[in-house]
């Protein structure tokens, strides 16, 4: 086989391998041969694009499969020209082609691996020669977005619910729950500090318990595709018949967790705080409340460093 080697290596700008809006990827692409070869084009080419795709069972023999893409950019460059270039006979000599692209400087969604579907930023080569199939080599490069400055204003602003229910079956009395968060807005690895005002005029003790969970939502043909998963779960300290507790529970945000993603129109990824009263054999009531998760590059209320170019 001709072709021994062909890969390609990029290098970092911003820490441990992490790319966003602005940056430039330089690297190159390395290309071993163990015999005379001619090229007729070197190429190299980088995208950031999304895709969703799933299956829905409508009985039998009726599977119905949805999909959908969305390129955010595709950038090519030719490194060798066409014209029968050759490459030395001398067996194992490596090749090194440099390359360099700026990422476009848009509102572009953070990597992403999803149930249905995923967002990917790479970088492909291609080598073509005459009477043989392409070559090809591939490398995905993770890229983090930055959080709109426009919005931190309103993520930063304190949000609450309120929730009465009235116990049944074989008890009596009402319950009053009324949680209170200090922003919407949080990093990743922040503490997320829940109080909560839980007011226990019924027969029955009543325990708090939660939750932060994720929305994954897909869309595709007119059609969408909803998974939910818990993240965190946490229990608090059962309130007796007839009391009023105000608690404080903290979940603290997984640092890797995956930020919000809003800004793909064919795949989102929300999050949502969710705490429920546990109430033995009655219905149990519970509030959510919208928490958007951001990376940890820059902090919440100053201005982002400038974009690379």
């Amino acid at each position: 086989m001709t072709i021994q080697i062909f890969t390609i290596k990029y290098d970092a700008e911003n820490g441990p391998y992490v790319f966003s809006r602005g940056d430039t990827i330089t690297g190159r692409i390395i290309l071993v041969v163990s015999a005379e070869t001619k090229i007729k084009c070197l190429s190299i080419k980088a995208k950031g694009k999304a895709h969703v795709l799933w299956e829905e069972d409508y009985g039998l023999y009726l599977d119905e499969t949805y999909r959908a893409k969305y390129e955010y950019f595709s950038i090519e460059q030719c490194v060798l020209q066409e014209g029968n270039v050759k490459v030395s006979k001398l067996i194992f000599l490596i090749h090194v082609y440099p390359f360099s692209f700026q990422i476009p400087d848009e509102d572009m969604p953070s990597s992403f691996q999803g149930k249905c579907g995923q967002i990917i930023y790479s970088l492909e080569a291609k080598l073509t020669r005459s009477m043989r199939f392409d070559t090809k080599a591939k490398t995905d490069f993770p890229f983090v977005s930055k959080a709109d400055q426009s919005m931190i204003p309103y993520l930063m602003k304190p949000q609450h619910g309120t929730k009465d229910k009235d116990v049944m079956f074989f008890a009596s009395g009402k319950i009053s729950v009324s949680i209170h968060t200090e922003r919407q807005g949080y990093q990743q690895g922040d503490a997320l500090k829940v109080r909560a005002i839980i007011v226990n005029n019924s027969t029955r003790p009543v325990t708090p318990k939660y939750y932060l969970y994720e929305k994954q939502c897909f869309y595709a043909q007119k059609k969408r595709k909803v998974h939910t998963h818990n993240i965190l779960k946490e229990k608090g300290h059962r309130v007796h018949a007839g009391t009023r507790h105000t608690v404080t529970q903290v979940l603290t945000i997984p640092p890797q967790l995956p930020a919000t993603i809003f800004n793909c129109p064919i795949l989102k990824l929300e999050y949502r705080l969710k705490v429920v009263l546990d109430v033995k054999l009655a219905i149990d009531p519970e509030i959510k409340l919208p928490i958007v998760v951001l990376t940890a590059t820059q902090t919440l209320g100053q201005e982002p460093p400038p974009y690379s170019s």
